[in-house]
C-alpha cells in the first residue's frame, strides 16, 4: 500500500524542479541570464553579446535668486526649480558597430514648451554606424557640432549652467545626417565633424525647404585629454602635462524660420542664418582655462506681420571666457566673464549684456553627485534709444545627481 502522506513531499519537488528549470522536464539546458556591468549607469548586455544597454539618468535641482534692477540686493524672483530631468539609454545592436542614443527630457525648460507649446520630450535619437576604428556616420536627433560650451554636456558643467554666449548663439540639436572621424596625425590629434540636419530643430514634424549645414575642426597638439577632459568643463583629472584644444565650427543655415535657427520662436518670414565660433580650452594640474567666440548674422534679422508685430534673429557676437582651479579635495573655485552684443540692425530692441560671475563646487562623485553655487553681477545697457540702462544680481545654488 502505498504511503498517501508522501504525496505532499513528492508535490513539493515536482515544484522545485519546475522553477529550477532542470533537464527533467524536457529543457535541454538552463537559460542563460543577462550580463550586467557598472560604470557609466547600469549595462545590461545580453547572454549572446549581441545586444547592449545602458542606462542612465541625472537631475538638477535648482535656488536661485535675483535682484530687482539697480537695486541694492532686494529680491525680484525666486528660482525653485528642477532644472534639468533626463533619461538617457545607449548601447549597440548586433555588433558593437552599430550604436544607439536615447535622451528624454522631463523638466519644463527642456522641452521647450514655451517655444513651442507642447512638450518636446526626445532629445536624443541616434544611430551611429562605425564604418572604421577612426570614421563614423550617424542619422538621426542629436547636438550638432557646435560651440565647446555647448558640445559639453549640460551635466558636465562647473557653473550651474552655461554661459550668456551660449544660450544667445548656439545652434543646439537638429535632425540629419552627421559624419565624425579622429585621427592622428605625426602628433597631432585632430577631431572632424560634419552635420547636413534640417535647420528647425528638434522633433519637427516637416521641415521648410532650407537645410543646414555644420562643420567642426578641433586640434589637440599635445595630446588627447585623459578621460575624455576635453569634453568637461573643470581639471578633474588633474592632467599631469599641459593639454590644449583648438575648436572652429562654421554654420549655415537656409531659409531658417525660427529665431535662434533651431531655437526660439517661429519668424514671420524665413531667414539665412550664419553662425561661426571659435574655442580655446587649456588644462595643467588642477587648472582650467576656456574661451569661446561666437558670431551670428542674417539677411535682414527683423521680420514684421500684417499687425505690426517684429520677431527677429538675434545677429551680433559674444565672447566667454572662464578660469578655474581645482584643489585636491574636489573643491573648485571658477570665474567667468561673459558679454553679448547685438548688431546695429536690432539695437533699438536688444541690449548689451555683460555678466561678471563667481562660482564654487564639490565633486563628491565627479560630475555625476556635485554641489554648486555661482553668484552674478550683470550689466544691461542700451546702445541706441532712450531706455534705462539696469543691472541686477543673481545667486544660484544647485546639487546635481545622476549615474
Amino acid at each position: 500500500m502505498k504511503n498517501h502522506k508522501q504525496y505532499p513531499q513528492q508535490l513539493f519537488l515536482l515544484l522545485l524542479v519546475f522553477c529550477s528549470g532542470w533537464p527533467a522536464l524536457g529543457q535541454n539546458e538552463i537559460s542563460p541570464s543577462p550580463y550586467f556591468s557598472y560604470g557609466k549607469g547600469l549595462g545590461i548586455t545580453s547572454p549572446d553579446s549581441l545586444f547592449m544597454l545602458n542606462i542612465r539618468f541625472r537631475m538638477q535641482n535648482r535656488l536661485g535668486f535675483i535682484s530687482e534692477s539697480g537695486s541694492n540686493l532686494d529680491i525680484a524672483t525666486v528660482e525653485a526649480r528642477t532644472r534639468r530631468l533626463r533619461l538617457r539609454f545607449d548601447g549597440f545592436i548586433y555588433t558593437p558597430r552599430l550604436n544607439y542614443l536615447i535622451q528624454l527630457a522631463f523638466s519644463r525648460a527642456d522641452m521647450d514648451y514655451d517655444d513651442l507649446g507642447f512638450p518636446n520630450i526626445i532629445r536624443d535619437a541616434m544611430i551611429i554606424y562605425a564604418l572604421t576604428d577612426h570614421f563614423s556616420v550617424g542619422v538621426g536627433q542629436t547636438k550638432l557640432p557646435g560651440n565647446r560650451q555647448r558640445v559639453n554636456s549640460s551635466g558636465d558643467l562647473q557653473f550651474a549652467d552655461r554661459s550668456i554666449v551660449n544660450s544667445t548663439f548656439n545652434i543646439d540639436r537638429d535632425f540629419g545626417l552627421q559624419l565624425y572621424y579622429n585621427n592622428n596625425f605625426q602628433g597631432l590629434y585632430y577631431v572632424l565633424r560634419g552635420a547636413i540636419s534640417s535647420g528647425d530643430g528638434r522633433n519637427i514634424v516637416s521641415s521648410d525647404r532650407g537645410l543646414a549645414y555644420t562643420g567642426r575642426i578641433e586640434l589637440l597638439p599635445l595630446g588627447k585629454f585623459t578621460n575624455g577632459g576635453d569634453y568637461f568643463e573643470g581639471d578633474l583629472a588633474r592632467e599631469s602635462s599641459p593639454k590644449v584644444s583648438f575648436g572652429i565650427t562654421y554654420s549655415s543655415n537656409q531659409n531658417a524660420i525660427r529665431t535662434g535657427g533651431q531655437l526660439g520662436r517661429y519668424l514671420y518670414a524665413s531667414r539665412d542664418i550664419l553662425t561661426d565660433m571659435i574655442d580655446f580650452l587649456i588644462k595643467y594640474n588642477g587648472w582650467a582655462f576656456a574661451t569661446e567666440y561666437l558670431h551670428r548674422d542674417a539677411n535682414d534679422p527683423i521680420t514684421v506681420n500684417d499687425q505690426g508685430d517684429r520677431r527677429f534673429v538675434y545677429v551680433g557676437h559674444g565672447q566667454n571666457f572662464q578660469g578655474s582651479y581645482l584643489f585636491k579635495n574636489n573643491y573648485e573655485i571658477a570665474l567667468r566673464y561673459s558679454y553679448v552684443k547685438p548688431d546695429p540692425d536690432i539695437q533699438l530692441l536688444e541690449e548689451r549684456t555683460r555678466q561678471y560671475t563667481i562660482g564654487a563646487s564639490k565633486y563628491i562623485r565627479g560630475h555625476r553627485l556635485k554641489l554648486q553655487t555661482d553668484l552674478t553681477y550683470e550689466q544691461n545697457t542700451w546702445l541706441q534709444g532712450d531706455l534705462p540702462d539696469h543691472d541686477n544680481w543673481q545667486l544660484r545654488l544647485q546639487i546635481e545627481a545622476g549615474i
